[in-house]
């Protein structure tokens, strides 16, 4: 269910395990997946839509949120606040505000990583120069203004009700797994689906610094078996998405999988317990990236439309 024959010619060849999805839009692609949230994915998730209601799927971010030990939390600096006026700051017409400026990691909290963000070799996603991310200027390939704004079909597989209770740390879920999954939430697979994993590990470890350093989550089978579906986008709601310690030589191999090889961006560190409260497999996804030019990701708020 790759597409693969569909590729557009001249496609430049993977060099990893299989041929992926490079190529598959042309040889300047910097998309991914996201090409496959075409009209027919954009209809099938607005139908979905009967209940007039939105949920929330991210973190609260601010100073206060956990981070992982190599990225800065987010800092706020008041441009303006009502201490300016208690020191005789001027309020025309008695006309008075406040402004401030916030400072954070692009993988702070909820986001969508771009396809920049991980890549093996010389390469980035579709066979783009790694030579192209530099400190200087960024990503000036496959950076986050690259992704495109989303709204599928979301599709919620609650490992949390299969398991019987939050994933225990380092559990890997393996593409059977995920079918028996498929199966309890009565849902078929579609080309364009934006996949949600629910592992229960942010509600377990949200103010625990093991929420860093060890996870439930797909194995690089998984992961392999989830680009065979042609899904857009995967997330879940942990820190790295896959399972953590990897157990390969490869720290973060599901990355390299559906970032890399396949072009699929990873939506990590979502909230998923309310949606689920609902009992809501199939709903609209609506995920609207920041067209941060040169970035490797963008905080995001995604929403289940119902």
């Amino acid at each position: 269910m790759n597409g693969n024959e569909s590729r557009a010619d001249g496609g430049r060849a993977d060099p990893g395990q299989g041929d992926g999805n490079w190529g598959r839009w042309g040889a300047d692609d910097e998309t991914g997946a996201l090409n496959l949230v075409g009209p027919e994915a954009i209809l099938a998730g607005a139908a979905l839509v009967t209940e007039g209601r939105t949920i929330s799927l991210a973190q609260p971010l601010g100073p206060a949120s956990p981070m992982p030990p190599h990225r800065s939390a987010p800092r706020r600096f008041m441009d303006r606040d009502g201490g300016d006026y208690a020191a005789g700051a001027r309020a025309p017409g008695g006309f008075k505000f406040a402004e401030d400026t916030v400072v954070l990691s692009t993988h702070s909290g909820t986001h969508l990583d771009a396809l920049s963000h991980t890549w093996s070799g010389d390469t980035l996603y579709n066979g783009h120069p790694a030579a192209s991310l530099r400190s200087t200027r960024g990503a000036q390939r496959c950076g986050a203004d690259k992704l495109r704004p989303v709204a599928t079909r979301g599709v919620l597989l609650d490992l949390v009700e299969g398991y019987g209770g939050p994933l225990p740390p380092g559990t890997p879920v393996g593409p059977s797994d995920l079918e028996a999954a498929y199966a309890r939430a009565g849902v078929t697979p579609m080309p364009g689906d934006a996949l949600l994993l629910r592992t229960g590990w942010w509600e377990v470890q949200a103010d625990e610094p093991a929420y860093y350093e060890t996870e439930p989550g797909p194995t690089p089978e998984a992961a392999r078996w989830l680009a065979e579906l042609d899904v857009a986008l995967v997330g879940a709601d942990n820190y790295a998405v896959e399972v953590q310690p990897a157990g390969t030589p490869s720290m973060f191999p599901v990355h390299l999988e559906l970032l890399h090889r396949n072009g699929i961006p990873l939506l990590e560190n979502l909230s998923l317990l309310e949606l689920a409260r609902t009992g809501r497999a199939t709903f609209q996804l609506v995920v609207a990236p920041l067209p941060l030019a040169g970035s490797t990701a963008s905080p995001v708020t995604p929403l289940a439309v119902l």
